[in-house]
């Protein structure tokens, strides 16, 4: 029986064992940054007392505003997520303290709690990668595949454009706008969005400039088809699989980008915590605060692996000579 490619490609990558666990690593984080206000929370999933039964974490109820529910005068059953803590909530009594029963990664010079900030801190730094990813790639394969398929003069004009654009060192560029927009989440994701589209544009003009010869276009172009019809339904589908590498190899570099921008005080800003950030607030500390660099920048430095491990894995097995018939 004769299997469809993308079933191939996925037996063919669940072969490399690292690239695997690199996957499953990628999903406990990605399900980690979506259930993080249920993961890391100061209020309870459902708190009863005296016959009656609150659900605080869903809803905010007016006899419970500013109420501490974790404190012993509050009896009554209660049930808290795994992390009790807020990731913005301040106690000044537990400052800088070290990883313990209490707090599982230790608390920052605040006294908010490590383990709450790292899980909240992976929304940042997942949906910004994705979203700015999807920005440059939807980008990339829009004005590759023009270049691609029109050619001449279009392809030269465009390929000039993209080589100029390349000159431009990213990092700096991408700090250049922000101090002229202002740095916020959506700055962020867009400025690199805008910034981070080359590699993809060229990767898709290469692949279309390879198929627009070939015999089901021009078969396609013999029965009338339009050029988006032909550009959407037959080429593009077919030149997928390089921008799928590339677009998980930009996920990891789009990451450390933003690491990078909030340990500079360009990125996201407080209160909202990311792992940058928390590991710039933590550069008076290294003496006698580990874990405030250590965390943060163990996180970083495996996620940034997992979604290289992915990309590598995903480029092995789309690779003809690795998918057996």
């Amino acid at each position: 029986m004769r299997r469809g490619y993308w079933p191939r490609v996925w037996r063919e990558f669940k072969r490399n064992r690292l690239a695997f666990g690199g996957l499953i690593f990628v999903s406990f984080l990605f399900l980690a940054a979506i259930f993080a206000p249920l993961l890391a929370n100061n209020r309870p999933y459902i708190y009863s007392d005296k016959g009656r039964v609150y659900f605080p974490l869903f809803y905010n109820y007016p006899d419970l505003k500013d109420v501490d529910l974790r404190d012993e005068k509050h009896a009554g059953f209660k049930i808290f997520p795994p992390v009790a803590y807020s990731y913005s909530e301040y106690d000044l009594d537990s400052i800088v303290i070290p990883p313990c029963a209490r707090h599982i990664m230790g608390t920052d010079e605040q006294g908010r709690d490590l383990m709450a900030r790292m899980i909240h801190g992976s929304r940042v730094s997942i949906f910004i990668g994705f979203i700015a990813v999807f920005i440059y790639v939807l980008i990339g394969i829009i004005i590759g595949a023009i270049a691609g398929y029109y050619g001449g003069w279009v392809d030269i004009a465009i390929s000039r454009f993209i080589e100029v654009i390349m000159c431009f060192p990213t990092f700096f560029l991408i700090l250049t706008i922000l101090a002229l927009v202002g740095p916020s989440i959506a700055s962020v994701m867009v400025v690199i969005g805008l910034t981070g589209w080359t590699g993809i544009a060229r990767i898709v003009r290469g692949e279309f400039l390879k198929l627009r010869e070939a015999d089901f276009v021009v078969a396609s172009r013999a029965v009338g088809a339009r050029d988006a019809w032909i550009i959407i339904r037959h080429i593009l589908p077919n030149s997928l699989a390089p921008v799928l590498v590339s677009a998980t190899f930009g996920i990891a570099s789009t990451i450390l980008i933003e690491s990078s921008l909030s340990f500079l005080g360009f990125g996201v800003q407080p209160p909202t915590p990311s792992w940058g950030d928390i590991l710039s607030q933590s550069r008076d500390f290294m003496d006698f605060a580990w874990w405030l660099t250590l965390i943060p920048g163990f996180a970083i430095f495996l996620t940034i692996t997992a979604y290289n491990l992915v990309g590598e894995g995903l480029q092995d097995a789309i690779d003809p000579k690795s998918i057996s018939k």
